[in-house]
C-alpha cells in the first residue's frame, strides 16, 4: 500500500513543488498551494484505500480463515454473497479446508485398513460411555480380541493378504455388535471392544461364546481357507476397574492369560471369575469324553407310597464320577451339558439305562413299578423326541405305563403349545407325565389346566420348612388342594423328617420322596431296596 502510494504521488508533488519555484509566488501562496494539494491528496489517498480494501475483502477474509484453522482448527464460515473471482476463491477454500479436516480427522482417528475407530478415538468414546454406565449403575465389559497368527499369515501369504484377513475379522466383529457398542483396531494384531448397558456378566459369556464360534470359521485368503487363532480377554467395570487406561490395561492382562491357555478362548481379569471359567472349561472338557469312557451312571430314589408304604416309582438320577476330577455335583455339570448341547446325548442314554434297568427289575420278579427320568428344555425341542423315545420304548421292551417323563413349567414356556403338543403324544402313548418343582416357576393356572399330566410334585423348598413356616404350609395346602381339584397323583420331594412325613401324610398327599426314606441308591442297593418291597420308617410316621 505505501509503495503504491509513493509510486503514485511522488512525482505528483514533485511536479507541484517544481511549477511553484519556477513562478515567483510569495511564501504565503506557496504554503497555500502545497496545503490544498497535500489535503487533496490525502483524500485521494483515502479513498483509494477504502476501494482497495473493499476489492481486497474476500482475500483478506480468506486468509483469516486460514489462520484461524491453522492455529486453532477452527473450520472457516466465510460468507457466500461474493460472485467475482474472489468469491469463487472463498467458496473452493472453504470446500478444501473442510475436505482436508475430514481426511485428517480421519486419519488421526481411524485405521486405514480396516476403517475403524483407532485407539485415542476408542479411549475418547468410552470414556463417555463409562460415565453414562456409572450413571445409570449399570455393567460396562471392556475387551481386547488378540489375533494370534496374524504374523504367520503375513509371513506366509504376504502383507496384502494379511490386510484381507484383518477386514474379514473387522466385518465378523462389527456385524456381531450393536449401535451401542465400540469396536476399534487398538494395535497390529488386536481389537477392542466395549460392552455396554450390561445387566449381568452372563450377558458378556454369552456374546464371547457367540464370538468365538463365528471366528473359528475359516477365512478364504489367495482360494485357501486359514483358520483364525484368537484369544478374548474382558474387564468388567466397576469391578475390574473404574477408568478407561484400567479397563484396558486388565483386559490386556486377561488377555494374555486367554493366549496361554488355549487358542479361541476367553478369560475374565477377575481372579474369582477367572477360577469359575477355568472350572467350567475343565468339566466342559471332560465332560464331553465321559460317555465314552462310561463315567457316568444312574442312582435311583424310591418313591413311597404314603397309606401303604410300597415302593411305587423310583426317580433316574445322574452321576458323575470322572476319573480324574472325582465325583463332580450334578448342580455343577448338569447346566454345563444344558449350555453346550451335550444334554441331548445324555438325555437319551439316561433314558435307555434306566428303562433297560426298569426291564432286569421286572424280570427278577420284583414288584411293579414306574421309572421317572427327567427331561431337559433342549431334549423337549428336539423335533423328533417322540420318535427316539418311542424308539428306546421298542428296543428296552417296557410298557409306556411303566415309563414316568418329568418336565418342569419353565422348560415350556420358550414354546408353550408345541410343548402341550408333545405331551399329548406321550400321553397318547400311555406314559405318565409329572411337573417337577411346581410352585417355583411361572405356577400359571391356565396352563396348568392345559398341561396334560399325571403328577404334580411339590417342590422341597416348600417341604424344608413345612411345619415350622405358616406360610410354606399354606402354599404346600393350596398346592394339594389344587392337585386333588384336578384329580392329579401328588408327590412331595425332600421330605427328611419325622414331622415333615406326618403332616404331609396328614395333608392327603400320594407319594412321599426324600432322604426321610432313602437318599438316591446305585442300582445295586436299590436292586437290595425293592426286593423288601416296603420301607419300615412309612409306618413309623
Amino acid at each position: 500500500m505505501s509503495v503504491a502510494f509513493l509510486g503514485t504521488h511522488v512525482p505528483l508533488l514533485a511536479l507541484l513543488l517544481y511549477f511553484l519555484l519556477v513562478n515567483s509566488f510569495s511564501w504565503e501562496m506557496t504554503a497555500w498551494v502545497l496545503g490544498v494539494a497535500l489535503v487533496a491528496t490525502l483524500i485521494g489517498t483515502g479513498l483509494t484505500i477504502y476501494a482497495l480494501h473493499q476489492l481486497l475483502a474476500p482475500i483478506i477474509l480468506t486468509y483469516l480463515a486460514q489462520r484461524a484453522y491453522l492455529n486453532h482448527k477452527q473450520l472457516p464460515h466465510l460468507p457466500t454473497h461474493y460472485t467475482d473471482e474472489a468469491g469463487t476463491l472463498m467458496a473452493d477454500t472453504v470446500r478444501t479446508i473442510e475436505k482436508l479436516d475430514s481426511a485428517i480427522e480421519h486419519l488421526t482417528y481411524y485405521d486405514p485398513i480396516v476403517n475403524l475407530p483407532n485407539r485415542a478415538l476408542f479411549i475418547d468414546r468410552l470414556q463417555q460411555v463409562l460415565v453414562r454406565s456409572q450413571t445409570k449403575e449399570q455393567l460396562l465389559a471392556v475387551m481386547v480380541l488378540k489375533i494370534n497368527n496374524l504374523r504367520e499369515i503375513n509371513n506366509a501369504l504376504g502383507s496384502e493378504a494379511g490386510n484381507q484377513f484383518l477386514k474379514a475379522i473387522a466385518h465378523q466383529l462389527t456385524s456381531s455388535l450393536n449401535n451401542l457398542d465400540l469396536l476399534c483396531r487398538i494395535s497390529d494384531d488386536e481389537f477392542a471392544i466395549a460392552l455396554s448397558n450390561l445387566t449381568t456378566t452372563e450377558e458378556a459369556i454369552a456374546f464371547c461364546q457367540s464370538l468365538l464360534s463365528q471366528l473359528v470359521l475359516p477365512i478364504i485368503l489367495n482360494d485357501s481357507p486359514v483358520h483364525p487363532f484368537t484369544s478374548l480377554g474382558i474387564a468388567i467395570c466397576p469391578d475390574d476397574g473404574r477408568t478407561v487406561e484400567q479397563l484396558i490395561q486388565n483386559a490386556h492382562t486377561a488377555v494374555d492369560a486367554a493366549r496361554r491357555h488355549t487358542p479361541n478362548s476367553y478369560q475374565f481379569y477377575s481372579a474369582q471369575m477367572n477360577a469359575q471359567l477355568q472350572e467350567r472349561l475343565t468339566l466342559e472338557s471332560h465332560l464331553s469324553r465321559a460317555l465314552e469312557r462310561n463315567e457316568l451312571q444312574l442312582h435311583y430314589q424310591p418313591r413311597i407310597e404314603s397309606h401303604s408304604g410300597k415302593i411305587v416309582s423310583v426317580e433316574a438320577l445322574l452321576r458323575w464320577n470322572s476319573r480324574e476330577l472325582g465325583a463332580i455335583s450334578p448342580a455343577k455339570f448338569i447346566p454345563i451339558a444344558e449350555a453346550n448341547g451335550l444334554i441331548v446325548p445324555i438325555g437319551e442314554w439316561v433314558l435307555r439305562t434306566a428303562c433297560t434297568q426298569h426291564r432286569l427289575w421286572q424280570q427278577a420278579g420284583l414288584p411293579p413299578l414306574r421309572m421317572a427320568v427327567n427331561l431337559s428344555a433342549r431334549q423337549l425341542a428336539q423335533p423328533n423326541l417322540v420318535e427316539r423315545i418311542t424308539s428306546i420304548l421298542e428296543e428296552t421292551q417296557i410298557q409306556p405305563q411303566d415309563l414316568e417323563l418329568e418336565v418342569t413349567e419353565s422348560l415350556m414356556m420358550d414354546n408353550v403349545q408345541q410343548s402341550i403338543l408333545k405331551l399329548q403324544q406321550f400321553r397318547e402313548m400311555g406314559i405318565k407325565l409329572a411337573l417337577d418343582d411346581f410352585g417355583t416357576g411361572y405356577s400359571s393356572l391356565n396352563y396348568l389346566r392345559s398341561f396334560p399330566i399325571d403328577t404334580l410334585k411339590i417342590d422341597r423348598s416348600f417341604i424344608r420348612d413345612v411345619v415350622s413356616n405358616a406360610h410354606n404350609a399354606a402354599v404346600t395346602n393350596a398346592i394339594i388342594t389344587l392337585a386333588k381339584s384336578l384329580r392329579l397323583n401328588i408327590t412331595a420331594e425332600g421330605v427328611e423328617t419325622a414331622e415333615q412325613c406326618e403332616y404331609i401324610k396328614a395333608q392327603g398327599c400320594h407319594e412321599i420322596q426324600g432322604y426321610y426314606f432313602s437318599p438316591p441308591l446305585p442300582k445295586e442297593a436299590m436292586t437290595e431296596l425293592l426286593a423288601k418291597q416296603t420301607v419300615t420308617s412309612v409306618a413309623k410316621c
